[in-house]
């Protein structure tokens, strides 16, 4: 377990300019996290290169990007994408004997999962052939990369993998029922992630999310030695997440989502920086609050923590950026409903004397209760339906600025960032709005 080591001082400018290289390990999909740090590297007058995961065909091929799809992706990025397919895990990886993880689980009904039997020695060779797939193709965008990469310049590699659910009819409904069911629909996680189907979930999140952060430390050694020979600077940053501190009655107090039953391949992360510390490499693993994505619609409760942002941003200083926010979010509420009703009734939620066993940071992470997700959906719900439309609410508005925060605090903390493993929570994420907002004012 990593001890608890918060961000508590905004950064100092880090040294990145013109000249120096970003590169995006992940490929960008709408708007998130990684966004923000795009934003930073592109500010800072940085060039910027990316990877793609591929697309795969009808038939599972797994294939470059078109021209056209190419286009598309690097005018998102601003930069050049290397056009080899690095898509992590093993869903679609063949065994010995012809047949993928995702082939398994076919013939397994919703109705019938809990007693489903999984081929173990086929998985693992699914598993190896995934792992020799993607560290061959990641040699080959490496030797891309050295050659766009000079000497001298400093590196930043920003690692966004992260999931890992195979692609499989029968887990959908399966998960959707342990994230938001309640009554007879209402599975517990702790019984899905014991099952056959929990365990090849395990192995697939620890995969994607934590250990491409491995091999990417680990396939570009040669390009750090080189840079580091030359006087230039390389550092590698990675999005984790292991509860946020918010505030709850007026203090900050550490809370998170359950069930998160990504955090297991989370901690693995902190391992891997931890581990890539010692050796003296720079990488650091940001444990980031709670937004609403893309992928995060399937964890209905989550964006509950993101209310009491606005407060945070009255109790770190307040003033003009602090009321220019709290008025868009208050514009989002229906007319009868008063952002103070939103802000309570977040409060009486994260308060509720249910959510203190799941307030022990030493025993993260947790597997929900009846109790406890029927609590947790119904107040989500609630706040939900206080927004005027179901499209437009408030937590995106927070989101918005939270991953631009965040992006400019991890950009410039990883040219010092002083620890293997940073906590940003709402205190220092407040601060940085505040000063980002009042600095474009200036």
């Amino acid at each position: 377990m990593t001890d608890f080591n918060p961000l508590r001082q905004l950064p100092c400018p880090g040294g990145y300019g013109k000249g120096d290289v970003f590169v995006l390990f992940g490929e960008l999909f709408g708007r998130g996290y990684a966004n923000g740090l795009v934003d930073e590297a592109r500010r800072a007058g940085m060039t910027i290169l990316g990877i793609t995961v591929g697309r795969r065909e009808s038939d599972g091929t797994l294939r470059p990007l078109t021209k056209d799809e190419l286009a598309i992706a690097q005018e998102s990025l601003g930069g050049k994408i290397i056009n080899i397919p690095l898509e992590a895990g093993f869903d679609l990886d063949k065994s010995a004997t012809g047949i993928t993880p995702a082939d398994q689980l076919k013939g397994i009904k919703s109705d019938g999962w809990e007693d489903a039997a999984l081929d173990w020695t086929a998985i693992e060779e699914s598993r190896k052939s995934g792992v020799e797939r993607f560290t061959s193709a990641l040699s080959s965008v490496m030797h891309e990369l050295d050659a766009l990469i000079p000497d001298s310049a400093n590196v930043l590699f920003s690692h966004t993998m992260a999931g890992g659910i195979p692609r499989a009819r029968v887990l959908m409904p399966v998960l959707n029922r342990v994230f938001k069911g309640t009554g007879d629909r209402y599975t517990p996680s702790e019984s899905f992630w014991t099952s056959e189907l929990g365990r090849l979930c395990a192995i697939s999140f620890d995969e994607v999310t934590a250990d491409t952060f491995q091999y990417l430390i680990d396939y570009s050694r040669l390009i750090r030695e080189r840079v580091a020979a030359s006087g230039g600077k390389v550092a590698y940053t990675a999005y984790g997440y292991h509860g946020c501190e918010v505030l709850v009655n007026g203090e900050y107090c550490w809370q998170t989502y359950t069930p998160y039953l990504q955090g297991w391949a989370k901690m693995r992360l902190e391992v891997i920086a931890s581990e890539a510390w010692k050796k003296g490499i720079n990488a650091t693993v940001f444990n980031c609050p709670e937004i609403q994505t893309n992928s995060s619609a399937l964890f209905l409760g989550v964006e509950i923590s993101l209310y009491p942002l606005i407060s945070a941003l009255m109790k770190e200083g307040g003033g003009a950026v602090a009321d220019g926010i709290s008025k868009a979010c208050q514009n989002l509420l229906k007319d009868d409903v008063a952002l103070d009703d939103l802000l309570a009734a977040a409060n009486a939620y994260l308060s509720n004397a249910i959510q203190e066993y799941f307030r022990d940071f030493s025993t993260w992470p947790l597997h929900n209760t009846a109790q406890q997700s029927s609590l947790m959906l119904a107040s989500a719900g609630a706040m939900l339906d206080m927004n005027r439309d179901s499209k437009n609410i408030v937590c995106a508005e927070l989101s918005r600025e939270v991953f631009k925060a965040v992006g400019h605090l991890i950009f410039h903390t990883s040219w010092e960032p002083g620890a293997p493993v940073l906590w940003l929570n709402h205190d220092i994420v407040a601060r940085q709005i505040l000063a980002s907002e009042q600095a474009s004012e200036v």
